[in-house]
């Protein structure tokens, strides 16, 4: 296979809105991401706000777009492909400060939740997404993969490629993959 890509993060996440003056307001307004670019995808408004140094949150603004909302770590047979989405946060005071600002919003948001290697927050935004704040509290990233430890690596029983990692340090197969629709401009 070719040079594996040298990822930077999340460039944007696209989610949907129905109403995006109250997405503005919600993102920048309480959650305090900054809002960096504004522009029209066709007939749609395509707002994105900062996360982290190069990464985004965009939204489109579908004016008739469903309001939908599945609490985190719930399955839901409509929303198959996804969940939540969790921020990062530096520690475990952020974390805090966080949630005490969703509650001055008059959010709802969930006491601490600790999973071992993160604590967490949850809360959803005004479109009803089920959204997540978190802190490492072991942090296996920018290091190399330790499958023995017991803090990362928990489930008693991973799927073959988790043991391909570990023997081999590369998958032994990979999915193909295809576009949904009439997708224009592909080679």
């Amino acid at each position: 296979m070719s040079e594996v890509p040298h990822w930077r993060g999340i460039n944007h996440l696209a989610l949907v809105t129905a109403d995006m003056d109250a997405t503005v307001r919600f993102y920048q307004g309480v959650l305090g991401m900054r809002l960096v670019a504004t522009t029209m995808a066709g007939p749609m408004r395509h707002y994105f706000f900062e996360i982290g140094p190069g990464n985004t949150l965009a939204f489109f603004e579908w004016a008739d777009a469903p309001h939908f909302e599945k609490p985190a770590g719930i399955p839901d047979p409509v929303a198959g492909q996804f969940d939540h989405l969790s921020f990062n946060l530096p520690d475990e005071e952020a974390l805090l400060t966080l949630r005490k600002r969703l509650l001055e919003a008059e959010c709802e948001v969930t006491d601490v939740v600790d999973h071992g290697f993160i604590r967490s927050v949850y809360f959803s935004d005004n479109n009803g997404i089920a959204l997540e704040a978190s802190c490492w509290v072991t942090d296996g990233t920018g290091r190399a993969s330790d499958y023995a430890d017991p803090a990362l690596f928990s489930d008693p029983d991973p799927v073959s490629a988790v043991a391909e990692l570990e023997s081999d340090g590369h998958v032994r197969s990979t999915p193909s993959t295809h576009l949904a629709g009439d997708w224009v401009g592909t080679s």
